[in-house]
């Protein structure tokens, strides 16, 4: 590592794995962290309100007001900056900003030789018809099933071309992380936080209804990943510091657990009987809902030497006891 280099670079870190990130990079010893992200009028900044910045530029204005000579001091390019909404439907927006965007950050990175970790996602899986792993021969024969996973899956696709192996540039696939800073989501909040919100309002979860008449409600799958997990994996394949680890690497559990497990771990925290409830799933996502995802992890075990993953009941219960609460329920 060139110790001349002192300034990370952020991207989406007001975010929710973002913010996440930055903390534990700041507690790291990291003390000059450069953030690019949009505030809006959301709760984002309560994320970041305990961390000094080194700067902070706003996604829109970046690439006019971010000074050449910064990126000889920038050491490592974290970036998880995207819209990452399922439900976005205006295509030229998620292009313009999670594939030509990546892609220019991708350049400056590699003009500089900076070590490049972006977030990719699970939702360029689609359905699992080509399965779940991030073995590089089976990338491009992914269909994703929503225009967000159609967007990471172009970049992906793109980083693979790229003959430049000189600098450390690592795809992260997230499957459904969970964990504090998440709030300003809205919809897009894991279930874990709104099955505790359910539960603290009405003593039950509410889980939507199965569509395939072989999978019962309730019983759909996923792999459901802590937050915690996933930033301690990025930060280890940074600290290598070699650019043999280069490629896509998955970021799940290793294993599918169905929504109600995930709703009778959170009655465990309340030491509660679980109550659950199905709902109507709305017309717009039964297209695009996937019934089960799980990472399949050798790669990354094998790269980290170590398959340590936290269970979903203990993060859970980590979530619900140390978090959501706590008066302060951020990391």
């Amino acid at each position: 590592m060139d110790v001349s280099k002192e300034i990370v670079m952020l991207t989406g870190g007001a975010g929710f794995i973002g913010s996440v990130l930055a903390r534990e990079l700041y507690n790291s010893g990291e003390k000059s962290i450069l953030l690019v992200d949009r505030m809006g009028h959301a709760s984002k900044w309560l994320n970041l309100r305990t961390l000094p910045l080194e700067g902070y530029f706003h996604a829109d204005e970046f690439w006019t007001s971010i000074p050449e000579e910064t990126w000889g001091k920038v050491k490592v390019i974290f970036h998880m900056g995207a819209c990452s909404s399922t439900t976005e439907t205006n295509l030229d927006y998620l292009l313009k900003n999670n594939f030509e965007f990546s892609q220019r950050l991708y350049l400056k990175a590699q003009q500089y030789k900076i070590p490049f970790i972006y977030a990719s996602s699970a939702a360029t899986y689609g359905d699992g018809d080509y399965g779940y792993s991030d073995d590089h021969a089976g990338i491009s024969k992914l269909v994703p099933l929503n225009p967000y996973g159609y967007s990471k899956q172009l970049f992906d696709q793109w980083v693979l071309k790229q003959s430049d192996k000189t600098f450390p540039c690592i795809g992260v696939k997230f499957f459904n992380v969970y964990g504090p800073n998440e709030y300003h989501k809205g919809s897009m909040r894991s279930v874990v936080v709104q099955a505790y919100e359910q539960i603290i309002a009405h003593g039950k979860v509410f889980l939507f209804e199965s569509y395939k008449e072989w999978i019962p409600h309730g019983h759909q799958k996923r792999d459901f990943v802590y937050v915690k997990d996933v930033v301690n994996w990025m930060l280890a394949l940074w600290k290598a510091n070699t650019t043999k680890i280069n490629g896509i690497y998955n970021m799940g559990s290793g294993t599918a657990r169905t929504f109600e497990d995930l709703a009778k771990a959170t009655f465990s925290v309340f030491e509660m009987k679980p109550q659950i409830e199905f709902k109507t799933m709305p017309e717009s996502l039964r297209a695009q809902y996937q019934y089960f995802t799980e990472a399949k992890m050798e790669k990354l075990w094998t790269t980290l030497k170590s398959d340590k993953v936290t269970s979903l009941e203990d993060g859970v219960r980590d979530y619900v006891q140390n978090y959501l609460q706590k008066d302060n329920q951020h990391h």
